[in-house]
Parts: structure tokens; sequence; C-alpha cells
């Protein structure tokens, strides 16, 4: 395409001239036909005193007749036209009355009838000579489907090192070793050590596997290949194998160096589970990456690097010792990583004194390092509409809810009643998990639609939490259950606004019996085994390895442990039944709710009851909430349902 774009206009304007010689071959030859006449006869005009002018045109004459006709004649190249004229009879008398002038005829003219012929075989030639390149590039883009499309970065100029790279502390020691043996190498040949060949990336998906695979090179300083996993396959066969050898050939032609494969799970699946036979494309390109690195040729410094969130599909030919025999899993933040890939995020970035990056760390619980960059850019950008110069606490307290709910659509209308039901249903919410001790504690409360949510309740835990015990389920099922219950106390109905807490719930309950070995009944044991497509990398079924009997207990472990929660949650809005009524009405004013708000609502409709709280109540929790939760004076006692269980 690009040769034929520019040899296009060179080829049009050699036309053009050709074109432009023949229209000037026709109109001179045309005019020669006209009135051509011999010297002898021009000598014989003049002596008659019938021509009134003669243009000399090298040995060309242009005669302008007395009549007003034009003729055209020739005289010899030996003399002049003069003394040519004289030796034919012509007197001085007769030339005087005759105007003689030499033209000199334009160049371009002379180029055009001299050339005119030249110019067609050069447009020739040069036409073929681009259609034959046109030919050889369509040729060679046929043949480059076997190239390596990876990208080669050198390490001269690194733009990511591991002081980019927040958190993953683990993973950046491990992989420090790779960047050892690339800048000394004899270090570890001396002692008889082999570097891994491969490096496996695993976890989550935004938690900076290729961050942390640009951060090898940055830090090594040695070139670098970067390549996706879908980029091997196309649609003609040998074509992924091909670009897998051709990678290869450049990279050990750089060596030492480091190749990055993102997404390796594209071609890395496990074989003989592909839809095309146990020989389609991808397996192929998986069988010569098998091979190139770990084959006869390995005395090459060429260290792979691979990424995944999936490795539980790939090939266990690439896991073997080897190939990837090194494998660093990538966790999802904890508190004080999440305050470091904040402060990495907000380098160089207008922040007003009130923003406390601990306190962001606290309340992003489960989120990566892409999820924080997303809240960082989205205060920025609430700052930026709000016509601020600095982002302030408040904007990214709002993008953390933008980022787990979705924005607010104030828009979008309600009818009185809604927002009634709305308001008492968040109400049920957060009330429930205010009581309960093992609830996380209460952020925000809001009537405000957010995404696909009418409104929510946010609560936060107070630390990262890695086991969670069966009393914190139990606690964990009331809460979400809260909101129907709620609509049950005071409307004596229920809408389809606990649709999403329902199956929450039913799901949860479920793998607390079949998966966590939480039923009492039941005993520790798990139930059911799920069943994957590999190919397709996606959960299809579950097979039953238990009888229709035991299937029977587990719906009927599951309904009791789900109609547990729903009358644990029933008790607490019960009893604190005036606090539900009076926050939600004020729901239905400012429509949202802070934690110390909430806090204080819920104290100030308790301190004005009526009546005082039984002995067997448990106290209400404040603002401050006590290190241990798990207390037991801090546990519900029952009212209408057995004790809470102690926990797992």
């Amino acid at each position: 395409m690009n040769g034929k774009s520019r040899g296009s206009p060179f080829i049009y304007l050699i036309i053009l001239a050709a074109v432009g010689f023949l229209v000037y071959s026709f109109y001179s030859q045309q005019a020669q036909d006209v009135g051509e006449m011999d010297l002898s006869e021009v000598a014989t005009q003049v002596r008659e005193g019938n021509v009134a002018r003669i243009r000399v045109e090298d040995d060309k004459l242009l005669i302008d007749l007395a009549d007003g006709t034009e003729a055209i004649s020739h005289k010899g190249p030996e003399a002049t036209l003069t003394e040519q004229l004289r030796d034919l009879g012509v007197t001085a008398e007769n030339l005087a009355a005759v105007e003689i002038r030499v033209v000199k005829p334009p160049d371009w003219m002379t180029l055009l009838s001299a050339g005119g012929s030249i110019l067609l075989v050069v447009a020739l030639f040069v036409g073929g000579y681009f259609m034959l390149r046109q030919f050889q590039g369509a040729n060679s883009r046929a043949m480059s489907f076997g190239k390596s499309q990876a990208r080669l970065h050198t390490g001269d100029q690194p733009s990511v090192t591991f002081e980019d790279v927040g958190g993953a502390r683990e993973a950046k020691e491990a992989l420090q070793e790779v960047v050892e043996f690339l800048k000394h190498p004899d270090k570890f040949i001396q002692l008889g050590a082999r570097i891994p060949k491969g490096v496996l990336l695993m976890g989550s998906p935004g938690t900076g596997k290729t961050l942390l695979a640009k951060g090898v090179s940055g830090e090594a300083g040695v070139p670098f290949f970067s390549i996706s996993g879908s980029e091997f396959v196309e649609m003609f066969v040998g074509v992924g194998a091909s670009r897998v050898r051709d990678l290869f050939d450049q990279a050990k032609k750089h060596s030492p160096c480091i190749v990055f494969l993102d997404e390796i799970d594209a071609v890395g699946r496990h074989r003989g589970a592909g839809l095309g036979g146990s020989h389609d494309e991808r397996e192929q390109t998986l069988n010569q990456i098998l091979v190139e690195m770990d084959g006869f040729d390995t005395d090459s410094n060429v260290i792979i690097v691979a990424a995944t969130n999936r490795p539980d599909i790939l090939d266990p030919a690439l896991l073997r010792p080897g190939r990837f025999d090194r494998r660093i899993i990538l966790n999802r933040p904890d508190i004080r990583e999440r305050e470091e890939i904040l402060k990495l995020h907000v380098r160089g970035k207008p922040l007003a004194d009130d923003v406390d990056l601990y306190t962001l760390a606290k309340a992003t619980p489960g989120f990566v390092g892409a999820d924080l960059e997303n809240l960082v850019n989205e205060a920025a950008i609430l700052a930026a509409r709000r016509n601020k110069k600095v982002s302030g606490m408040v904007e990214f307290e709002e993008s953390v809810e933008r980022v787990i709910a979705g924005p607010e659509r104030k828009s979008r209308v309600m009818s009185e009643k809604e927002r009634r039901i709305t308001a008492y249903h968040e109400a049920g919410h957060a009330i429930v998990a205010h009581v309960l001790p093992l609830c996380d504690p209460v952020h925000k409360v809001s009537i405000v639609s957010r995404g696909m949510a009418a409104g929510y309740t946010m609560a936060l835990p107070q630390e990262d939490r890695n086991l969670v015990s069966k009393a914190k389920y139990l606690d964990d099922l009331a809460f979400a259950l809260g909101g129907r219950t709620a609509e049950e106390l005071i409307f004596e109905d229920v809408t389809t606004g606990a649709e999403n807490d329902l199956s929450r719930v039913t799901k949860l309950a479920r793998d607390m019996v079949t998966r966590y070995g939480m039923s009492d009944k039941l005993g520790p044991m798990t139930f059911g085994r799920k069943e994957e497509l590999v190919f397709l990398g996606k959960e299809i079924g579950e097979q039953r390895d238990y009888s229709d009997a035991v299937a029977q207990e587990i719906d009927q472990e599951v309904r009791q442990i789900v109609h547990g929660a729903h009358r644990q949650a029933t008790n607490v809005l019960t009893q604190y039944r005036e606090q539900l009524e009076h926050i939600a009405e004020t729901l239905m004013e400012v429509e949202t709710l802070g934690a110390e708000e909430f806090v204080a609502l819920f104290e100030g409709a308790e301190g004005s009851a009526a009546t005082e709280p039984s002995t067997s109540s448990p106290p209400p929790s404040g603002s401050e909430q006590p290190a241990d939760r798990t207390a037991p004076e801090r546990r519900k006692p029952a009212l209408d349902m057995p004790p809470a269980p102690a926990p797992a």
C-alpha cells in the first residue's frame, strides 16, 4: 500500500507528459498537412510579393502569406535563409518587402519533440517496476504472518523500575534474583547454579503482573520483548508456531534479554481439550513454546516471564521444572501495601491538606492496584469538575463509592412510596450491622441511587481479614437480610429490592454447608465437585458425589441457616424498631448519613426511648468499636431463637 502511494504520482506525471507529446505531434502533423510547400515555391511567392512574414525555427520555416493563410517549409542546413533565397533568384528588393525573424523554439517543446518516444518507454518501465514492487509487497505481507509481533524495548532508558511498583514485596524479592542473574551471570555460573528458565506471575486482574515484568526489565537494563498470547494465533495453520520460532530467534540475538508473554493462558491451555481436536493451531503453538523453552538448544540467557490469572487451566508441561519452574503469586494488597500504592499514584498530583492516605487504604479493602489507580483518577476528575485546584478528601471518599457501587443517579425518578421503602430497607441493613458485633462497622447509609441499586449501605472492615469464622458468616447473613426484614416489619409486605441480597445469602449459606463444613448436622465434609471445561476456562456444572438423601439434608441445612439469620435480623429490628423508624425518617430528609451521623441518631433515639431495654439485651454499639469485636458479652442473646454458635 505504501509503495503504491509513493509511485503513483510519478507514473501519472510521465503518462501526462507522453500524452502532451502525442497531442503536440498530432497538431504539428495536422499543420504540416495543411500548408507545406517547397523552398523554390517560397522563393516564387516572395518574388511575386505574396509573402508578408517568415519565422525561422532552426531549419523550419513558418510562412505568413499576404492573403492571411499560413504555410510551412524547410530550408537546407548548409546556409542561411537569405543566401538560399538569393540563389533561387530572389532580389534584395524582394527580401526587403518580407519580414524575416529568427524564432527560438521553447525548451519544453524541444523536449517533447525529441524525447516523446523516450518518455513513453520510461513510463512503461517505471509502471512495470512499481507493479512488480506491489506484487512483491503483497507477497512479503503474506509471508510476514509468520513473523513475531513482539515489541522490543531496550534497557537503555527504563521507564519502570521496582520503585514504581507499590506493594508486592515478596514478589519483588523473588524477581530480584532474576535481575542479579542478568546483571552478574558469572557469580551464579561459578557456583554451578542455574537460574530459573521461566517465571510465571499469577494473580487476580489488576494486581500488577505486567507492571512487575516491566520493572524486572528496567532493573536489569536488558532488552525486553513484550507480546500477548493472543497475538500468536491467526486463521492460517502454522502461523503461531512460526511466530514463536521468530520470537525466540530475535531474543537469542539480543541475549541476555527478557521475553514477556502476557495472558499466556490464551495459548497455554491444557492440550487435548480443543474444539478442533488434538492437533489444532493453538496446540501447535504451545508445542513450539515448550520446545523453545526447554529443547536441545538451551544455552542462551533468555528468561521467559509470563502472566496469567488462570493458572489452573495451564498445561502441566508448562509448569514442570525447566520451564516455568518458579511461580510467583501476587495477592491482593493489604492495608500497608494499599497505602504504598496510593502514594505512588498521587505522586505529582496536587492534594489538599486533609487527604489521609492511610484512611483511604482502610476504606478500600479488596482493592487491587488498578482499582486504586482508578480511585485517584476519579478523585482528580471530580475536583476538576468542581473547579478546584487540588483533590480533597471529599473527592476521594466519593471516588471510593463510585468505584464500589458506581456513579450517583440523582436524576432517577422515584415516587415517595419507593423512597420510603428504600429508606427503611437501608436503615434495616445499617441497624443489624451496627448491633451485631461481628458485622463490619457501618461507614455510610444512602438512599441515593448508584449503579443498579436504589440505595446502599456501606460497611467496611476495620482490618484485612484472611480467615472468616462461622459466627461471622451468620452475622453477615443477618445483615444481608436486614433490608427485607425491615420491609416486613414496617409495611407487612416485601418488594423486589432484596433480590441481590437473597441471591448472596443463598449462595453463602450453601457454601457454608457444602464447601466450608460449617453444618453441625452434616459435619466437616465437602459435597459436590466443580467441573470446568478447560478450553473455555469456565465452570459449567457441579458433579454430585452424594446421594439424594444427602442432597435433601443439604437443602434442609441451607434453609435452616437462612431462616436462622432471618430470625436474628427480625429480633434485632423488633427490639430497635424506634431507632429504625427514626433513622429511616431522617434518610427521607437528608438522603445520606455518614458513620458518625448514623451512630448519633442511633444513640439519640435509644436515649429517648420511653422504656428501658431488657437486662438480657446487649448495650447499644457506639461509634468507637472495641478492639475485640468477637467478645461473648457483645453477642446478641437469643430472643426467640437458639444461641448463636461459637466461632468455627
